[in-house]
C-alpha cells in the first residue's frame, strides 16, 4: 500500500471512531497526516463535514474514495497507524446501563453470532444484488379513512436480529413518562385515563411517523448510548431501511433509510427518539395547566382551555416530525371526546357504536352461530371475541357483564 492510500485508511479509520464535525474532524487531521497547511486542513475538514451531511453514516471505504477526490488531501509522507483504539463512550445520562459493550464491529459481529461480511451485508452496507435478496417483505395496508400504509416486515433473520437488539439495548433505555404506546405497563388506556373528565380535549397526529425518521437518527441515538461510530453505523442499518423502487410509496419519503414500521425495534427506537419532543410538549402543556400524553403517532391534551395548536405545530416541526392536520380535533365536554379510540367524557369507555356493533355479533353468535359471524375468517374467533369483550370490561365493567352474558350462551 502506498504512502497516500495508507493515510487515508488512518485518517478514515480515525473518523469513524469520533464525532463527525468539522473541528473533530481537523483535529483528527492533525493527529493522524501532522500540522500540514492550516488552509488546506480546513478546506478539507469543511469539505467532509459537508460531504457527510448527505452520505450520513459514511462507510470507509467511501471516506477513502473521497479524500483520494479531493485536491486538499496532502498527507505528509510518513503516517503514524492509529493506535487509539475506539471506545464504548455512553453520554453522562445513559451511563451505567446494563447494555452489551460493543466497542468494535467485529465486538458487535461477535455479540450476534455474525461473520463481518454477513453483519454488513444485513446492515445494508453491501449491495444486495437482486431483489430476492431484500431483507424484508412489502404490504400495503388499507387504512380504515381512505389510502393506504405501507408495512415493512423483516424476513426471520434479520427480525431475530432486530428483536436482540430491542431486548437487550433499547429496552433498558428510558422513555419519557408522556409516552404510553409500546412501553411496558402503559397502553392507549393508561394515556386516555389522564384526560378524563376535563373540559377540552385536544387530539393531533403525527405524519408517516416511523418513515419520517431517518437513519442519521438513529445513529445519533446508537452514538449516544457509547457505541463507536462505526459499531453505530452498523445498528443503525440493521435497524432501518430503503423501500425498493417497484413499491407504490413516495420516494422522498421511503427512497431514504427511514425506520420500518415492521420491524420489532421500531417502536421503542420511536419513542427514544421522540424524547425531545415528548418533553418540550410535556412542558407546553403544564405552563397551560393542562395535561399531555403521546400514543405512538397520536397526540393528547386536555384541560380547562386547549388553545396550543399553532405551538404544537411548531415544536412538532422543529423536532423533525410534521402534523397530519386533516386528523387535528378539538373535543369540548358536550359532543362525545375521544382519546385513541376510547371515549374520555367522565371516564374511559369504548364509543358506543363499537359496543353495539360487538353486542350484535355476540347475539347473532347466540342465535346462528359462531361460524356464520367470522365473516373476515379469522383463526380464532373464540380467542378473538373474548379479546374484544375482555377490553370493554377495562373501561366499562357494567357493560362488559351484558356482553360476557351473551358470550357464554355461544355454542362452540
Amino acid at each position: 500500500m502506498d504512502s497516500r492510500a495508507f493515510a487515508a485508511q488512518q485518517l478514515a479509520a480515525w473518523l469513524l471512531a469520533h464525532d463527525w464535525d468539522e473541528a473533530t474532524i481537523r483535529e483528527g487531521m492533525r493527529a493522524v497526516l501532522g500540522p500540514g497547511k492550516l488552509g488546506w486542513h480546513r478546506v478539507l475538514a469543511r469539505e467532509l463535514a459537508d460531504w457527510g451531511v448527505s452520505s450520513y453514516p459514511p462507510a470507509p471505504d467511501r471516506i477513502i474514495s473521497f479524500l483520494f477526490q479531493s485536491a486538499f488531501f496532502k498527507p505528509r509522507q510518513k503516517v503514524a497507524p492509529v493506535l487509539e483504539p475506539p471506545l464504548f463512550a455512553p453520554a453522562a445520562v445513559f451511563a451505567g446501563l446494563p447494555v452489551p459493550v460493543l466497542a468494535t464491529p467485529g465486538a458487535l459481529a461477535a455479540w450476534l453470532g455474525l461473520p463481518v461480511p454477513r453483519l454488513e451485508w444485513l446492515a445494508g452496507m453491501r449491495p444486495l444484488g437482486t431483489a430476492a435478496l431484500q431483507h424484508y417483505r412489502y404490504a400495503l395496508i388499507p387504512k380504515p379513512r381512505g389510502g393506504t400504509r405501507l408495512l415493512e416486515a423483516p424476513k426471520a433473520g434479520l427480525k431475530a436480529i432486530q428483536r436482540q437488539i430491542l431486548h437487550e439495548i433499547l429496552d433498558h433505555v428510558p422513555v419519557h413518562g408522556a409516552a404510553h404506546g409500546f412501553v411496558r405497563n402503559s397502553s392507549c388506556l393508561t394515556g386516555a385515563q389522564i384526560h378524563a373528565g376535563e373540559a377540552v380535549v385536544a387530539a393531533f397526529d403525527l405524519a408517516g411517523f416511523f418513515p419520517s425518521i431517518r437513519r442519521a437518527r438513529v445513529h445519533g441515538l446508537f452514538r449516544s448510548l457509547g457505541y463507536p461510530w462505526a459499531v453505530s453505523r452498523l445498528l443503525a442499518g440493521l435497524c432501518t431501511t430503503v423501500t425498493p423502487a417497484g413499491i407504490a410509496v413516495p420516494r422522498e419519503i421511503y427512497g431514504v433509510p427511514h425506520l420500518p414500521q415492521g420491524a420489532p425495534t421500531s417502536p421503542a427506537l420511536a419513542n427514544l427518539l421522540a424524547w425531545r419532543l415528548d418533553a418540550r410538549l410535556a412542558g407546553l402543556a403544564r405552563a397551560a395547566g393542562g395535561n399531555y400524553t403521546r400514543y405512538a403517532d397520536d397526540l393528547a391534551f386536555s384541560g380547562d382551555k386547549v388553545g396550543l395548536s399553532d405551538v404544537v405545530a411548531r415544536i412538532v416541526r422543529e423536532e423533525g416530525f410534521a402534523l397530519n392536520v386533516a386528523k387535528s380535533r378539538v373535543m369540548r365536554r358536550h359532543p362525545r371526546q375521544l382519546v385513541t379510540g376510547i371515549v374520555v367524557n367522565a371516564h374511559c369507555n369504548v364509543p358506543r357504536a363499537e359496543f353495539d356493533a360487538l353486542k350484535a355479533i355476540l347475539f347473532n353468535c347466540v342465535r346462528s352461530g359462531p361460524a356464520r359471524q367470522n365473516r373476515e375468517e379469522v383463526a380464532d374467533f373464540r380467542r378473538h371475541l373474548e379479546g374484544r369483550v375482555a377490553w370493554v370490561a377495562q373501561t366499562n365493567p357494567r357493560r362488559a357483564a351484558k356482553l360476557w352474558a351473551l358470550f357464554d350462551q355461544i355454542k362452540w
